[in-house]
């Protein structure tokens, strides 16, 4: 009988004929099996992207929309060697759950164990240069055996499987020597034992075996507490919303079934599905995802609320802009997925280093055998010193000394309010030398007022809010707010850093610059009048009119500039807003260099001088204007109130009000390149320092076991040490 399988359920549409599922994969354990994985699925044919999340066992997979079947990817990942279904995430946690409860359970097998025959060997070891009977000897080797055997059996079931799979698809992962090297320290101390021998290593198999299930245990929990983060933001999600069906007739319906533009009814004590914005009540609600205020906001008519936001008091009616994986709180559970899964400059050396293992180390043991049965020891000896070779060289320190700590820093970043969307932003954002921010909407907060709205007659301010609707910059969309404008113009057509025009009844309106608009004397001025506000003109045939805004700097900016020049970072403004304006809000942060009325244009000139003079450029704007910016600078950051984020270029956004996590995200990410460059020193000095031991013999099995493990252990303690930095803010609320 013939089965088939339709994943397509679990399929998603990225638009431009692409195609993605994420699958949940078993036994993904180490560097080595995320490459194995990686390479094994980009070769399938139509493949444009193959990425394991070595965080929750998750592989990310896009395809070109075809013929291809996604049941090939789990057939392809069956021939690696690896079990594969579907992705969802409550099987998924409980997948993850038993499997920790599993490792846990080995470990106490393993390490009782160990109590055991470490206290029968202590005996043997002080008995071999002492009086200990020849049959007493034998005794305890034989009751070490009874212990060890089933104990190994039982408790090295999550290397064994591992190994079995790897070697049954015609590959090697790193569990495969862990578990050459204890089946032979078991079968040799077996042999030895009926041979009456002095020397056994019951202790050193089963000690390996608890040392490697402490790291892979402490690991996995690791991981789990950075997942925990966005597990957080998944319980902010609504699962369902109050629709309004007909005029006073509401249904409850799944957020799946709410589409921009449908009102809904938020109740007192519920969290918003959807964003959107009020259009009837009044209440207050908590949004500190977003802003950072742990004070309720007002709500009322004209307010932007966001998914995950709660409703304190009264009732709301919202007009839906965005539901379910279109709304904010879906696009930043999408970039900490992004996070996780990215994959930095470091993270790719290690994983270089950790494939090239396998077949290094297996030679490595073969011709240190050899060469001792040349140099004329016993096949005894020089088995038991290829052994040790095996187990002192396993390159989990090397596996771990990245990955451990990029998932560290980046939990700890986004507790601070600081989402990554790039894998080697950590290490780029620690070598900024230079920062260039962007004013309006990045220094400054991105809610505009417009001051002199009783100045303008209603028919004008409506026809200009409607063609603000049309443009992407803040201050038009202030205008635009501030009309309460529904509707955009047809066929308006935006000019980049100048404006937004439009024809109507044939004659020719525009909203922009003063000079797009023809309005600059109008702008001079309103400048001498309140030399602080922006401005925006709009011109109607030869009638031309001027809106003046105003905007605050970000809660403690001035702090935080003073902290990254303290840091020895130099602080400069490029902005297209006016001179006076600029010069403001430099002097009020203590910025010495800063140049107004810029375009993207010479955004970009002045962030390409400074590269040709060697100076690594961190470009910090609101991701609309300064997209071509951000995406020239060495690293760029945009705040959350930046372009929807899906299309922003910036490698990290920052959450909340405060300019606060900017300060904090370079202070974290220069403690994470520190702690992986002395974690990759660590592992590799370990490695030149150990392997030479164990191939001159001077190691034993239960030395090389406590050797391998102890330098596992000691990176992930040290990665550790990412959560916290000494910096004076740090926080975004």
């Amino acid at each position: 009988m013939h089965v088939t399988r339709d994943f397509s359920h679990y399929v998603k549409d990225l638009g431009a004929g692409l195609k993605h599922i994420d699958l949940a994969v078993e036994g993904v354990s180490c560097a080595g099996c995320m490459a194995k994985i990686e390479r094994g699925l980009s070769a399938l044919p139509d493949v444009t992207l193959a990425r394991v999340n070595l965080t929750d066992r998750r592989v990310a997979l896009e395809w070109k929309q075809g013929t291809l079947d996604p049941a090939k990817f789990i057939d392809r990942l069956a021939e690696l060697g690896y079990k594969a279904y579907p992705f969802e995430k409550a099987s998924a946690e409980a997948t993850e759950a038993e499997e920790s409860r599993f490792l846990l359970r080995c470990l106490g097998v393993a390490a009782f164990a160990t109590m055991n025959v470490m206290m029968l060997s202590v005996p043997v070891w002080s008995g071999n240069v002492s009086d200990m009977l020849p049959e007493q000897r034998d005794f305890f080797h034989w009751l070490s055996a009874v212990i060890a055997l089933p104990a190994v059996a039982y408790a090295g079931q999550p290397f064994f499987r591992s190994a079995w799979r790897a070697l049954k698809s015609g590959n090697v992962n790193m569990d495969v020597p862990i578990c050459i090297g204890v089946i032979l320290a078991l079968g040799m101390s077996l042999v030895e034992t009926f041979h009456h021998a002095e020397h056994a290593y019951f202790d050193a198999a089963i000690m390996l075996l608890t040392f490697l299930l402490v790291g892979r245990y402490l690991d996995q929990n690791m991981r789990r507490r950075t997942r925990a983060v966005a597990g957080n933001l998944a319980a902010l999600k609504a699962e369902t919303a109050t629709k309004f069906i007909g005029a006073d007739e509401i249904s409850e319906v799944p957020v799946a079934a709410i589409r921009a533009g449908d009102l809904v009814l938020l109740r007192p004590g519920e969290r918003c599905a959807v964003d959107g914005v009020v259009v009837e009540g009044r209440s207050e609600i908590d949004q500190s995802l977003i802003t950072g205020e742990t004070l309720y906001v007002p709500a009322e008519q004209g307010t932007a609320v966001y998914a995950g936001s709660l409703n304190i008091s009264g009732t709301l009616r919202v007009r839906v802009s965005a539901a379910a994986e279109g709304t904010l709180l879906a696009e930043i559970t999408r970039l900490l997925d992004n996070a996780l899964q990215a994959r930095s400059r470091y993270m790719r050396l290690a994983d270089r280093a950790s494939r090239l293992y396998a077949p290094v180390v297996h030679a490595t043991a073969a011709l240190t055998v050899l060469g001792w049965v040349l140099a004329g020891a016993s096949w005894h000896d020089a088995i038991v010193t290829g052994i040790a070779v095996l187990i002192i060289t396993c390159p989990c320190a090397l596996g771990l000394a990245i990955p451990t700590v990029q998932t560290v820093a980046s939990g700890a970043m986004f507790k601070s309010g600081v989402l990554l969307n790039a894998g080697d932003a950590i290490e780029r954002l620690a070598e900024a030398e230079h920062v260039i921010f962007d004013k309006t909407g990045t220094l400054t907060l991105p809610e505009l007022e417009v001051v002199n709205a009783a100045d303008i007659p209603a028919d004008v301010f409506a026809l200009a809010g409607q063609l603000a609707l049309s443009s992407h910059h803040p201050v038009a969309a202030a205008v635009a707010q501030a009309a309460k404008a529904r509707s955009p113009l047809m066929g308006a057509v935006e000019e980049p850093g100048q404006g937004v025009r439009a024809v109507i009844d044939g004659v020719e309106i525009r909203l922009g610059r003063p000079a797009f608009c023809g309005a600059e004397a109008l702008a001079v001025q309103n400048a001498n009048l309140d030399p602080e506000a922006s401005v925006v003109a709009f011109r109607r045939g030869s009638d031309t009119f001027l809106f003046s805004v105003r905007q605050g700097l970000r809660p403690n900016a001035a702090k935080i500039v003073a902290g990254l020049q303290r840091r020895g970072i130099k602080v400069e403004i490029l902005s297209g807003d006016r001179e006076a304006a600029v010069a403001a809000a430099a002097k009020a942060l203590g910025i010495d260099e800063w140049r107004a009325s810029v375009t993207p244009a010479d955004k970009i000139a002045r962030i390409e001088e400074l590269k040709r003079a060697g100076v690594k450029v961190m470009m910090v704007g609101d991701g609309m204007n300064d997209a071509p910016s951000l995406a020239a600078a060495h690293v760029s950051m945009s705040p959350i109130s930046a372009a929807h984020l899906s299309q922003a270029t910036a490698d990290l956004v920052f959450l909340g009000r405060p300019l606060a996590p900017v300060l904090a995200a370079v202070d974290y990410a220069r403690k994470a390149l520190h702690l992986m460059r002395q974690n990759l020193w660590l592992a590799v000095g370990y490695n030149v320092l150990a392997v030479p031991l164990a191939i001159s013999g001077l190691v034993t099995p239960l030395i090389a076991a406590a050797a391998m493990s102890g330098s596992s252990i000691l990176v992930m303690l040290n990665a550790l040490r990412a959560r916290k930095v000494a910096g004076e803010a740090v926080s975004w609320k």
